[in-house]
């Protein structure tokens, strides 16, 4: 075996990694001034006197997200347009400056308490692009800026699982454009919230590569590192050959972790995928958008396409000029949670007799079926093909399969799913990578055995969950 692709299959997820890879399903809330001038980008020089959510119910909120499934929220605490949601000492362009609450009130305050109250997770969204502050174009000296805001946030609201961040980047007034000090940013962050991934423009999550809600029919957690940031790679002094790397392959490639590439990579790194979307075609509120909401099929087909696809989902919800969800996105919502539960509320396979063509010490075929994140079957080290085979009991009506590995590696790279129908053993699916969790979606079928026929992996296929389900079992 290659050493590479042996070296490839023991790439681990950090623990921040995996606790966001395993929350799977989380909200997104885009909130500020752009609400009020109907906008979805702010220029910087709206009046905070606009600003004013008279019943904003950050319970609401939380509510709402919950009702979906969803496990966190992250806030845009500050877009582009640099209105801070808390008051900031270091702007007056906050809302300790507008009419709500009198100039007393704290957004962040309010969605960080009401998480807690909810038991959800807190994260926050800082935009580095600030169209307002005169500092921006002056790369120290806003940096230091930055910072400052960074710091408010990640020392007064508590424990933050996520700091997300995009790579927008504009001329300031001096008409400069502004150089982000990514490393500063990231030790800030490290130093003050350890556990805190930091997603899209940072080291932990990856962008899926559109905000259209796909991803990938194969998405690899294990890629190259120079696809981590590549404009840092650009920007830095790096080897001749990482650079040419960087040109040739982006977050919107189609293939980022094959064998042919990551053969041709210096260096591999896990760096997993977020797919993220907003429920209306806006990511800020547009009354115009009331009638716009995505429809629950379309949901479901991006939640069972992301969580289902080895990357996690993330939806955006924007509350409107009152400060709350609106009515038709809050009763979408509570359908898509439904239906979720629905869906994946019975698995048939539980502890379901289960064997397999060979099984390595300690990795019998049971551990696919125990229900367990913590074992897995696997064949011995060395055997890349092999195959599983799970008895239901009896005959049951089914559509779906999840298929998960185990959480510190991904190696499967091809497999079938068959079905045995009327004596023989029919294909009903056909898949490449299975990762965190594959979601299995095929035509209704009645069948009482199962059998996964692992064709590629790298070194060993270690597989932690084979569940089953049916929608008429679960109605």
């Amino acid at each position: 075996m290659n050493e590479k692709i042996q070296y490839a299959a023991q790439v681990k997820p950090t623990e921040r990694q995996l606790s966001v890879q395993e929350m799977e399903f989380y909200s997104f809330i885009h909130f500020t001034v752009n609400t009020y001038t109907d906008e979805e980008w702010g220029t910087g020089e709206e009046d905070p006197a606009i600003f004013n959510p008279a019943e904003l119910d950050a319970d609401q909120w939380v509510a709402a997200v919950k009702s979906a499934g969803m496990k966190g929220l992250i806030l845009t605490c500050k877009h582009h347009d640099g209105f801070c949601l808390w008051p900031s000492k270091y702007t007056e362009h906050s809302v300790k400056n507008s009419p709500w609450k009198n100039g007393q009130g704290d957004i962040v305050r309010e969605v960080s308490d009401a998480c807690r109250r909810g038991g959800i997770k807190f994260g926050i969204y800082l935009s580095p692009w600030d169209r307002h502050e005169p500092t921006y174009g002056d790369s120290d000296v806003y940096n230091e800026y930055f910072k400052n805001q960074l710091r408010e946030l990640l020392t007064g609201y508590g424990d933050i699982f996520c700091v997300w961040f995009d790579g927008a980047c504009g001329e300031g007034p001096n008409g400069k454009r502004q150089v982000y000090d990514w490393d500063a940013y990231y030790a800030l962050i490290r130093e003050l919230q350890p556990g805190a991934s930091i997603s899209v423009c940072g080291p932990d999550i990856r962008w899926c590569g559109n905000e259209a809600g796909h991803c990938r029919e194969s998405e690899w957690s294990v890629v190259p590192a120079s696809l981590q940031d590549n404009e840092k790679i650009h920007e830095k002094s790096q080897q001749e050959d990482d650079r040419e790397f960087a040109r040739k392959h982006s977050s919107e490639d189609e293939d980022l972790g094959s064998r042919e590439i990551i053969l041709e990579a210096q260096k591999l790194i896990w760096y997993p995928a977020e797919v993220n979307t907003s429920i209306r075609p806006g990511w800020f509120y547009h009354a115009s958008e009331d009638d716009k909401v995505k429809s629950l099929e379309e949901l479901l087909h991006v939640y069972e396409g992301s969580v289902g696809g080895n990357a996690t989902f993330l939806l955006n919800l924007p509350p409107d000029r009152r400060g709350l969800i609106h009515e038709n996105d809050v009763r979408r919502l509570q359908e898509l949670g439904d239906a979720i539960q629905r869906r994946y509320r019975i698995n048939l396979a539980e502890n379901a007799a289960a064997s397999a063509s060979e099984a390595a010490e300690g990795h019998a075929a049971k551990q696919a079926v125990d229900s367990s994140r913590d074992s897995f079957w696997a064949p011995n080290p060395g055997t890349e093909q092999a195959s599983i085979e799970i008895d239901l009991g009896q005959e049951q009506t089914i559509d779906r399969v999840i298929l998960q590995e185990y959480r510190y590696s991904q190696r499967i790279e091809r497999f079938t799913l068959e079905c045995k129908i009327g004596g023989e053993w029919k294909v009903v699916y056909n898949g490449t990578v299975v990762g965190y969790k594959k979601i299995c979606a095929f035509d209704t079928v009645s069948s009482r055995y199962l059998r996964l026929n692992i064709a590629e992996s790298r070194w060993w296929p270690n597989l932690s969950a084979f569940e089953v389900y049916g929608s008429n079992t679960n109605a």
